[in-house]
């Protein structure tokens, strides 16, 4: 009997041992995305696809731009793009039947447009990696379309006059510039590119643009039988909109660990007493349930505390719940805000029915923005539930 006792006892205290071993729980920090505007302005350099040297194709570049973030992932931009564009051929070396040579010539004309586009922006590092708004590299992708507003088409106007005049050393090379333009050009141009964002702070970010458009063949004045591009590559800054972060920080509570109660194990028989009658506890049970901005729907993150409602609420059935739903007054109006809690409190007592509470043991109201519970604005998205 002895060693059944030590036996015992060595259990009783290698399990308690590994039970205070356990570590418990920490608190989790989640962020909540909030949509807001804009405003990008970048500068840099275009290269104009063409037949010479790509140094003889390339001249400067600016845009501007005004965006709108919906979500982690998807916004979309207005952006207008401007300054020059240039064009050009190269004549090869060739012989006229007289016998006289000619070494050639290139040719090369710059021109002035204005490119005003609708960009569909696409977050991809929170669309595989999640929202983190303390990244400090973001990658985006975009596709738009637009208009392209070309003018100054001079120098290659004055090009073609002289390759077409009688005392051209080249007969018939100006027919390939049987696309020349003057006054102004309207086209329909389609883009796409990439971004890389480098976060200084919740507001400003510093990044890198390259983009690449796509037009009609009549755009650099030679006709090639193929549409013509140009490339930009830009560097900017980036500035976040609005009073509000681009985010809300709310730390959800780690759940409370179950306490195991070991009862000693006493080998002397005792008899068996008539069980006491069960008092009626006196404490209360309270519960707060938290939402994300504008969100009344019941998080999956709360269903264990509404678990603990019905589950007190069924070990206790003399008890009843009230429900007080809440909204934060740092965002929305009054009426908005009062509709969100009146929301917010009758999902709340909607899921404690459906965990199997009494509708008749079930009551909620709102008090919208008039009562703030929390000092802290973010956690005053609440409904609380207080069972007694």
């Amino acid at each position: 009997m002895k060693l059944n006792n030590i036996l015992l006892s060595a259990a009783l205290l290698a399990g308690a041992m590994t039970a205070s071993a356990q570590e418990q729980p920490a608190a989790k920090t989640v962020y909540d995305f909030n949509p807001h505007w804009y405003v990008q302005a970048q500068i840099g350099g275009q290269y104009t696809l063409g037949e010479v040297k790509f140094k003889e194709l390339v001249s400067p570049n600016a845009q501007v731009g005004l965006g709108y973030q919906f979500n982690p992932v998807f916004g979309m931009r207005l952006a207008v793009g401007a300054w020059q564009s240039r064009g050009g051929w190269r004549v090869d070396p060739f012989s006229r039947a007289d016998g006289t040579s000619f070494a050639g010539d290139t040719y090369k004309w710059k021109y002035k447009y204005v490119a005003p586009a609708l960009d569909f922006t696409f977050n991809l590092s929170n669309l595989f990696c999640g929202f983190n708004p303390n990244r400090l590299v973001n990658v985006s992708a975009f596709l738009g379309a637009g208009a392209n507003i070309a003018f100054d088409n001079d120098e290659a106007n004055d090009i073609n006059a002289q390759l077409a005049s009688a005392n051209s050393p080249f007969p018939n090379s100006h027919q390939n510039l049987e696309y020349i333009w003057d006054g102004t050009k309207t086209r329909f141009v389609g883009r796409g590119g990439v971004m890389v964002d480098f976060r200084l702070s919740d507001r400003v970010s510093v990044g890198a643009e390259f983009n690449a458009n796509v037009l009609n063949d009549k755009y650099n004045s030679k006709k090639a039988g193929n549409p013509d591009w140009y490339f930009n590559g830009l560097v900017g800054v980036k500035i976040n909109l609005g009073k509000k972060k681009t985010y809300t920080a709310r730390t959800i509570e780690a759940p409370k660990p179950v306490e195991r109660v070991v009862e000693r194990v006493v080998e002397k028989q005792v008899p068996v007493a008539a069980a006491p009658a069960k008092p009626v506890k006196q404490i209360q049970l309270r519960r707060d349930i938290f939402f994300p901005i504008n969100v009344t729907t019941v998080q999956n993150s709360e269903d264990k505390k509404l678990q603990d409602v019905a589950d007190y609420m069924a070990e206790y059935p003399e008890t009843n719940v009230h429900i007080v739903g809440y909204a934060d007054r740092g965002t929305g109006n009054a009426k908005i805000n009062k509709k969100l809690a009146g929301e917010r409190s009758k999902n709340v007592a909607r899921q404690l029915e459906e965990k199997g509470v009494e509708p008749t043991r079930v009551s909620y109201e709102d008090k919208g923005d008039t009562v703030q519970p929390f000092q802290e604005n973010d956690k005053n998205r609440v409904s609380i539930c207080i069972v007694k």
